[in-house]
């Protein structure tokens, strides 16, 4: 069922439909180099071959990762009698150095038009002088809807599907079908044709396809757990938005990908993280409770770690939020980075040593605990800076109004002349 054009290509037509940018390239016949990047399944081998269909021109497929640079050659050679070859190039961030190098005078000429498929983020795992030449379309997994279609399609084409078989889909087995795979339509076809060919014709001469058949011909949804890859990142991302975005709901979905994936130490990295800059000073005691709920997580391991993981997510999804802790410490950092700092304060420079004091280092310091409440008005910052505030105090917690209330008081108290 692969598409011979553009207009059998199912999905992704924010770049195919007409008028979008692959279709104007085709139509006005001047393509250019790509990079197309999304998860398995949702098109990318589809668009190469419809180009090259649509526009006649030579296609060839090789995989950066398994094949060499003879074979890139041959297609280099084709190119030059042929004048254009449209190469799809699988896994391109696997290319090598001494592949990319063969591979740029001719993407520079013209010659090969190439089409690299990737489901890593190319921004991050390609190297700039192939990113530079392309054009880069990200690719999305397919809806429900565009599924249904494709389904539709394999079961009436009788050339090139199974429309010469006397199927019967029923209406939850293709429900079934459609969602199972997340998207990926290599998967929903491949499970429908495993179905419709493994499974004999009954008495009345039907291939009937019930969920029961479907159910053992599909594999589970189709997560992608690649523990360094772009959509790993993506779950993990989704995660500490939801939380900070107090969508409990969400927030547990994601944590379940990742609990399928079995991925505690990424998991409990990334909840600390949460606790503090999500939370924060608007409810402190949270951060304790998430080091408990992650240590035992990982002395009971899955799948029981689910449980505690659950605990904490909850309890951050639920509770008062605050990043003042993070966005202090960030001012901080980026007046330090500007540079011109000032000089400590003299009274605050380290007097241990002898002679300290003829350099006038720790002489007038005021120690607090000898006065009233363990506070004394004296500068810490140096002079330049000696006005700078960084920590702006939030008010959605308890513990944080408490923490607003002596900031302001001492820093009052510091101010005044």
């Amino acid at each position: 069922m692969r598409p011979r054009d553009l207009s059998e290509i199912v999905g992704q037509q924010h770049l195919v439909a007409p008028g979008k940018i692959i279709w104007r390239m085709v139509e006005a016949k001047m393509l250019s180099s790509m990079i197309l990047y999304g998860p398995p399944g949702t098109g990318k081998t589809s668009i190469a071959s419809a180009i090259a269909g649509s526009t006649k021109y030579a296609f060839r497929t090789l995989n950066a990762a398994t094949d060499s640079k003879k074979e890139l050659q041959v297609v280099a050679e084709e190119a030059k009698m042929s004048g254009t070859v449209i190469l799809l190039l699988d896994e391109i961030h696997r290319l090598d150095k001494a592949k990319q190098d063969f591979l740029l005078p001719h993407l520079e000429s013209g010659r090969i038009i190439l089409v690299g498929a990737t489901t890593e983020n190319p921004y991050l795992s390609i190297n700039p002088a192939i990113r530079s030449r392309t054009q880069i379309f990200e690719v999305h997994p397919l809806t429900n809807d565009e599924i249904s279609l494709a389904i539709d399609r394999a079961l009436t084409d009788q050339e090139r599907g199974l429309g010469s078989l006397p199927l019967q889909l029923d209406d939850d087995a293709r429900q079934r079908l459609i969602t199972a795979a997340n998207g990926d339509l290599r998967s929903t076809l491949n499970g429908l044709e495993l179905a419709a060919k493994s499974t004999p014709k009954n008495e009345a001469g039907i291939i009937k396809l019930t969920l029961d058949v479907i159910a053992n011909s599909i594999q589970r949804p189709s997560l992608s757990f690649d523990k360094n890859g772009d959509n790993h990142y993506n779950i993990i991302s989704a995660l500490q938005k939801s939380i900070r975005g107090s969508d409990t709901d969400a927030a547990l979905h994601y944590l379940a990908r990742l609990v399928v994936g079995g991925d505690l130490p990424i998991i409990a990295r990334r909840l600390l993280v949460i606790a503090y800059e999500d939370i924060g000073l608007a409810n402190p005691p949270v951060a304790q409770r998430v080091v408990a709920a992650i240590q035992t997580a990982q002395q009971i391991g899955f799948p029981e770690a689910r449980i505690p993981l659950a605990n904490a997510v909850i309890e951050m999804c639920l509770s008062p939020k605050s990043n003042s802790a993070i966005m202090a410490i960030d001012a901080a950092i980026n007046r330090v980075n500007k540079g011109n700092l000032g000089d400590i304060p003299n009274h605050l420079k380290d007097a241990h040593y002898q002679g300290a004091a003829k350099l006038g280092h720790g002489v007038d310091y005021l120690y607090p605990h000898n006065y009233p409440e363990d506070w004394v008005k004296q500068q810490y910052l140096p002079d330049n800076l000696k006005n700078d505030q960084y920590y702006e105090p939030k008010t959605n917690g308890q513990f944080e109004q408490a923490y607003r209330d002596q900031y302001y008081r001492l820093l009052n108290a510091q101010r005044k002349s």
